[in-house]
């Protein structure tokens, strides 16, 4: 994102879209052959809300990535399993503990504190389009999972295909963009997120949702060092606390859980 130049937060999200939309192709024809369309249809009403739900989670993560630091966007994602945990208590029963919610607590009094210090330095609207984007991504793996006898592989093709409408038609069909960068959104959509979707969708049907969120907090917390090491940009002080807030209490939450699933295995061993 921060070595694309020329092309418009909307351009990116086209041309990384159309990346995306061709690895699921190939992933879905590999596994289905001409039954691709059949597998969309099957999919029916959760598919769908899926697919859009994930379209809007990866347009706002572009968005936010644009009007505010890495650190800012990335910590702030890094509340999805937090978010997760809510969602699937509301909507799937998932049970959630007193100490997961005292946890939960400490880690949004973290983003309150980036999204406070975004205000105070003009990045408050990419750390709100951050926080929306981790509702809807959240929002989509509750449709998952409430959905995990359905094969809900084909929603990320229907994700891929409102992506890159909705950027076609707001961007106003102005796709003119370097080589190089459109070489970038290629690597990004196709690679970096095609392949890792497939295997996140997959991985649902085994894991609770707040627990398939948790692998995602790899990238929430070394991004930001990421960009820190390779293109020197730095985060504030109220960033850097509340992130370091968040990540202890993910830290804290993840390290319960793997306790919690040690203790079942061993009394139902």
């Amino acid at each position: 994102m921060r070595n694309i130049n020329s092309a418009d937060p909307w351009q990116i999200a086209f041309y990384r879209g159309l990346a995306f939309l061709f690895s699921i192709t190939l992933v879905l024809f590999h596994k289905y052959r001409l039954e691709i369309v059949t597998k969309i249809k099957n999919t029916g009403f959760p598919g769908m809300a899926g697919g859009f739900l994930l379209m809007l989670a990866n347009l706002l993560f572009i968005q936010a990535f644009a009007n505010t630091s890495i650190a800012n966007a990335l910590f702030t994602l890094s509340s999805i399993p937090f978010i997760t945990a809510i969602l699937a208590f509301i909507f799937l029963k998932e049970k959630i503990s007193l100490r997961t919610i005292i946890i939960m607590i400490f880690a949004f009094m973290g983003i309150f504190i980036m999204i406070k210090d975004g205000l105070e330095s003009g990045g408050f609207y990419g750390n709100v389009l951050a926080l929306v984007c981790a509702f809807s991504f959240s929002g989509f793996v509750i449709v998952l999972r409430k959905s995990r006898n359905i094969d809900m592989l084909p929603a990320n093709m229907v994700s891929g295909v409102l992506v890159i409408i909705v950027s076609f038609v707001i961007s106003l069909g102005n796709m003119k963009v370097p080589i190089q960068e459109i070489l970038l959104c290629f690597l990004w959509g196709g690679v970096l997120s095609g392949f890792v979707n497939s295997v996140f969708i997959f991985s649902t049907r085994y894991l609770l949702a707040s627990e398939a969120t948790f692998f995602m907090l790899l990238e929430f917390s070394l991004g930001p060092f990421w960009v820190w090491i390779f293109l020197n940009e730095t985060i504030s002080q109220e960033t850097f606390y509340g992130g370091i807030i968040v990540m202890i209490s993910v830290a804290v939450y993840s390290l319960l859980e793997i306790k919690n699933t040690k203790i079942k295995a061993v009394s139902t061993g």
